[in-house]
């Protein structure tokens, strides 16, 4: 996740290297590009024009999200409608388990590009959801991003108010963790391709589109949540806005 609480951004020191990185990058340059809250980590292996990712997941994976399996599933599924990393192998080990992807060749809505131009960048997050939310079949999707499954650590009363109090479902296929980091752009500013795919399926539009908005004032600051809105040609819904965002500091 990306939220306030959960810490994940570029590392402030160099990790080391697990060995199976180092045997998969073979003679080509090693970078720590990111690294999340559980001590995972993702490393750039360059030359440039054969450049690759190497998502490193330590351990056993603690929730599904962690789980870079089950992320190459739904990224190999999602591949087929959208632009996405093409995993070119996940492999598990001992000390964890490593997903390999091809490069977009584009910059995180984080990085400098991103950042420079906020309200062209926050529009580009929205129409890049709508893709996602327009393309994916529901119908065809054999992954679930459900409400019920989000909130099973909860107790049982918080589980029974939550489902209570959510509103009618806006049914499609969800990328799950809609926060800046994973929109991709290209080199003009304008929406590429999505990354990071380990909770995608099929929920309420809402759920992403909440968060999406609200990782705008984590990341640029305050007053372009309506432009994500207007990307993706919606009129905000406040009382999915504010459901959805307590599903996401709940869980």
């Amino acid at each position: 996740m990306s939220s306030p609480q959960v810490l994940s951004g570029p590392p402030k020191t160099a990790p080391a290297i697990p060995t199976a990185v180092r045997a998969v990058a073979g003679t080509a340059d090693i970078e720590a590009v990111w690294q999340n809250a559980i001590g995972g980590v993702t490393y750039r292996l360059g030359p440039v024009d054969k450049l690759r990712f190497a998502k490193w997941s330590p351990g056993n994976p603690p929730y599904q999200e962690a789980d870079l399996l089950i992320e190459a599933q739904r990224m190999e599924w999602a591949g087929q409608f959208i632009n996405v990393p093409t995993a070119l192998s996940c492999e598990q080990y001992p000390e964890g388990q490593l997903l390999v992807t091809a490069a977009l060749p584009g910059h995180s809505a984080v990085s400098e590009l991103g950042k420079s131009a906020p309200e062209r960048s926050a529009l580009a997050i929205g129409q890049g959801l709508r893709e996602l939310h327009d393309k994916l079949p529901v119908e065809q999707c054999p992954f679930t991003w459900h409400l019920s499954t989000r909130i099973n650590s909860l107790s049982h009363n918080e589980q029974s108010a939550l489902l209570a109090e959510a509103p009618p479902l806006d049914a499609v296929v969800c990328h799950g963790d809609a926060c800046l980091p994973n929109t991709i752009l290209d080199a003009n500013g304008n929406f590429l391709g999505h990354v990071d795919m380990g909770n995608l399926g099929v929920a309420d539009r809402w759920a992403d589109l909440a968060i999406a908005a609200w990782s705008t004032e984590w990341n640029y600051g305050p007053g372009y949540e309506h432009s994500v809105y207007a990307g993706y040609g919606i009129d905000p819904n406040e009382e999915k806005i504010a459901f959805y965002r307590r599903i996401w500091d709940a869980t």
